[in-house]
C-alpha cells in the first residue's frame, strides 16, 4: 500500500470565507434522519408476485438498513504537514478510502469528504480542513449562517448517532504504530479531541481510534515532536499499522464494535494478519 497522502491531502489550507468553498452545491443533500443518509438507497421493487400460505413460510424477513457510520482522520491541511507524526489521522482515512474505493473529492463542513460502503453498510469519511485544535467545528460544530447558507456540522446535519462516529487520531503515549480502539474517554491531553468533545457539549460516547507515535527524544518539545515527519522505517511500519487498521474499521462496521476491539487491542492481533 502506498503510503503516501493522495492529492487531495496536499491541498493547502483552504479559505471558508470564500462564497467558493461555503457553498454546499457539491454535497446539496436534503436533510433527513440518520436512518436514509443521503444518496445512500437500498434497491426495491415496485412489485412482487403473489406469494401463497405455504410459500410465506419459506420467505426470509426483511432486514433493516444499516445506519451510516462517519469516520474522521485529524490533522493539518497543507503541503507542509503531510506525512508527520500529527497527520496520521488523515493518513489512516486515506489507506481506508483507497482500499474501499471511496473518493475523497468533496468540500463542505470545513472537511474534504468522501461517500460509499464498506461491505453493505454506507459511510462517509471526513478530513477537517481547519486546523487541528479546531476539529470540532467540522465534526460537532454548532450551525450557523452566512450569505444564506448553512455550515452546519456533519454529525448534527446529518443525526448520525455518536456510536456511528468513529475518530482517528495520533497518540504520543501509546508505542509507535501500536493501534488501540475505545468505546468512549477523554481528550488525554488531545487538542483536536478536546475540541470535538467540547463542541459536543461535553460528550465523550463516541469511538476513537488511536494510533501510538511514541514519545519524543530526549528533551525535545512534543509540540515539535509531533510536527516531524516519518522516516523510511516508520513509514515501512505504519504500511502494517493501516492494514490492521483497515481490517479493524470493516470489523467494527459490519460485526460489531466488541469484536474490532478484540482484534485490535489483543496481542493475537498481529498474528491475524501474519
Amino acid at each position: 500500500m502506498k503510503l503516501s497522502s493522495s492529492p487531495l491531502s496536499t491541498i493547502r489550507f483552504l479559505n471558508f470565507n470564500s462564497p467558493l468553498i461555503i457553498s454546499p452545491l457539491s454535497f446539496n443533500f436534503p436533510k433527513t434522519t440518520f436512518t436514509h443518509f443521503p444518496n445512500f438507497s437500498i434497491h426495491t421493487t415496485t412489485s412482487s408476485p403473489a406469494i401463497t400460505a405455504d410459500e410465506s413460510q419459506l420467505v426470509p424477513p426483511k432486514l433493516p438498513p444499516h445506519l451510516p457510520w462517519l469516520i474522521v482522520g485529524l490533522g493539518n491541511p497543507g503541503k507542509k504537514y503531510n506525512a508527520t507524526r500529527h497527520n496520521v489521522g488523515f493518513e489512516m482515512v486515506d489507506a481506508v478510502a483507497e482500499s474501499e474505493g471511496i473518493s475523497i473529492n468533496n468540500v463542505n463542513f470545513k472537511a474534504l469528504l468522501g461517500r460509499g460502503f464498506i461491505g453493505n453498510v454506507p459511510v462517509m469519511l471526513a478530513k477537517p480542513q481547519t486546523f487541528m485544535n479546531s476539529s470540532g467545528e467540522s465534526v460537532s460544530g454548532r450551525r450557523t449562517y452566512k450569505l444564506s447558507m448553512r455550515v452546519g456540522s456533519i454529525v448534527s446535519y446529518y443525526k448520525i448517532p455518536l456510536k456511528q462516529v468513529l475518530v482517528v487520531y495520533d497518540d504520543l503515549d501509546l508505542p509507535f504504530a501500536k493501534l488501540r480502539l475505545l468505546p468512549k474517554g477523554g481528550h488525554g491531553g488531545h487538542n483536536g479531541m478536546r475540541s470535538i468533545i467540547d463542541r459536543l457539549k461535553g460528550s465523550r460516547d463516541f469511538p476513537r481510534l488511536r494510533i501510538g507515535i511514541g514519545r519524543p527524544p530526549g528533551k525535545m518539545d512534543a509540540v515539535n515532536f509531533v510536527l516531524r515527519p516519518f522516516n523510511k522505517q516508520e513509514h515501512e511500519e505504519l504500511e502494517f499499522t493501516f492494514e490492521r487498521g483497515i481490517e479493524a474499521v470493516r470489523i467494527l462496521l459490519l460485526e460489531g464494535f466488541n469484536k474490532s476491539a478484540t482484534f485490535v487491542n489483543s496481542t493475537k492481533a498481529m498474528e491475524q494478519l501474519g
